[in-house]
């Protein structure tokens, strides 16, 4: 099986997730320092200067209340992300940066879109909907726990709160849906043993085979056979000849 498949921990699960947060942080620490321009590197909707905004507008901010609230949902999405789909993750970021962003600029209003709140639509409705098409019990949980924590943020795809880019969240949620669509042959699953597969055969297990039908231990033949000619090898080379010289002390006069 590919291990890359498998749900295993790595530093990359924490230091990726952590690494990106903290990129956003520093971008804005640049941007309140020294570059107040950076703010207008966001999604401009149909120019072509705009289309800058789709690699560049999620590393952008407009305040420190904007940049708090979307660093702890990217953490934890993100890391979620690593843990149960590391074989895409990288896939699912950047091009659901990419993706996003462009849909953004295609039905965006003629404003300056800014923000990562687009990129964490698009792992909220991944992990949401790879769990609903995976039909496995942990990515199902999964899903549910994202419904729970991040449920209420659907209402924000819609027309409402007065600056806010519904336009970024609702491409999100459909580049996310998409994914979960394109990558829906690659789900993550849970190391099995050998004895977990289901051609798995019983009388073809080497280890097994070294118990009878009482449960018993048993030698197989082969084995002894190899056992004692091991041993008599041993024997053999741990048998020394000894050859005694003698010779005879000349006489005296």
């Amino acid at each position: 099986m590919d291990n890359s498949q498998q749900f295993k921990y790595s530093t990359g699960v924490v230091a990726y997730p952590i690494f990106m947060v903290l990129a956003i942080w520093i971008v804005f620490w640049l941007q309140v320092r020294f570059f107040h321009g950076i703010k207008n590197f966001g999604v401009y909707p149909l120019t072509l200067k705009g289309l800058r905004g789709v690699l560049f507008s999620p590393f952008i901010h407009s305040d420190i209340k904007h940049l708090y609230h979307n660093s702890i949902p990217l953490l934890v999405l993100s890391m979620s992300l690593f843990y149960f789909y590391r074989k895409i993750a990288w896939k699912v970021l950047l091009y659901g940066i990419i993706l996003s962003g462009f849909i953004t600029w295609c039905i965006g209003r003629p404003a300056n879109h800014i923000g990562a709140s687009g990129l964490i639509y698009v792992l909220v409705s991944f992990i949401f909907f790879k769990g609903i098409f995976a039909k496995y019990y942990r990515l199902v949980a999964l899903s549910f726990l994202v419904v729970f924590l991040y449920g209420s943020m659907i209402w924000y795809v819609f027309p409402g709160e007065r600056g806010m880019s519904w336009e970024g969240h609702l491409a999100g949620l459909i580049t996310g849906f998409l994914f979960a669509l394109l990558f829906r042959k690659t789900i993550a699953k849970p190391e099995r043993y050998v004895w977990q597969q289901p051609d798995y055969n019983e009388d073809d297990d080497p280890f097994l085979k070294h118990f009878d039908e009482n449960g018993n231990f048993i030698e197989l033949k082969d084995e002894l056979d190899e056992s004692e000619e091991n041993q008599n090898n041993l024997q053999q080379e741990s048998q020394v000849k000894i050859v005694y010289d003698f010779k005879e002390s000349p006489a005296e006069d």
